[in-house]
């Protein structure tokens, strides 16, 4: 029923809104919204390409280095897998913050107006890595002891055997990876001044920071223009959250049958 009201209103006109308030069945259909989101769909079309290349070279990658990473922090045998785990597990109390950040991606790295912002600062999470490292943990210890006896070197155990079984966790990872990325919208805020490299939700913003800017000189009477000219913000919002979300609906039945039970991973067990 949400998402049927979601399509209700971005198809309604914005009259309709402001008369009967939010209806499941639109009163009056208006595809204005849409138009004014798809006046220029080039941008749009070059947002959506920018935004499903960094979304799925990051979960590519993120998932194989934190499942490498996490390989060996639940290995017993691993030297100093308790100094390592502290050591990530540190980086979720304090980070350097928003000012670091920016000097060492902008300054040192140049990376700003370059897609590979989007990528690089978001391949590794801590909490992902322990994730991961708990789930390794509970596969048998046994399967690994007789891959060594038949000579199997880790690499090979990591990728024949441990990410096979892996299966849920990874999936429910990369899902999750996926989803943020595809949801980032203040890192083209900050880094990126190229409106060829705008992620979809900053464009999808930009476009309507510029509807309501037009719709307040509009009430205001600031430009004679812009008098007689009203723009549907509200159908907008809605239309727009149509055209972010859709995506990623088509994509979670793929992860759904393992996202149920990589969300149990770390449960106390019976």
């Amino acid at each position: 029923l949400p998402f049927i009201l979601v399509i209700s209103i971005s198809i309604s006109s914005e009259d309709a809104i402001k008369q009967f308030g939010y209806t499941i069945l639109p009163k009056a259909i208006d595809f204005e919204a849409y138009r004014q989101i798809f006046k220029n769909p080039t941008q749009l079309v070059d947002a959506y390409i920018v935004t499903i290349i960094f979304t799925a070279a990051t979960t590519a990658l993120s998932v194989l280095l934190m499942s490498l990473m996490a390989y060996p922090l639940s290995r017993p045998n691993c030297k100093f897998r308790k100094v390592l785990t502290f050591y990530i597990f540190f980086t979720m109390l304090f980070n350097g913050g928003l000012v670091p950040s920016y000097i060492i991606n902008a300054k040192y790295l140049h990376l700003n107006d370059n897609i590979l912002i989007y990528i690089l600062p978001a391949l590794v999470s801590a909490w992902y890595i322990i994730i991961i490292r708990t789930f390794f943990q509970g596969l048998p210890e046994g399967l690994v002891e007789s891959a060594k006896i038949d000579g199997a070197s880790e690499l090979r155990i990591y990728f024949k055997i441990i990410m096979p079984l892996s299966t849920p966790v990874l999936a429910t990872i990369a899902f999750l990876v996926a989803i943020s990325k595809w949801n980032d919208w203040n890192t083209a805020l900050i880094y990126i001044k190229n409106p060829k490299l705008y992620s979809l939700q900053y464009m999808l913003q930009k476009i309507l920071r510029e509807a309501e800017f037009v719709e307040k000189i509009a009430l205001e009477g600031l430009s004679s223009g812009f008098q007689d000219y009203e723009v549907p913000t509200e159908s907008m919002r809605y239309a727009m959250a149509i055209l972010a979300a859709g995506p990623m609906l088509f994509v979670f039945p793929f992860f759904q049958k393992y996202f149920t039970r990589g969300l149990t991973i770390g449960a106390i067990k019976g």
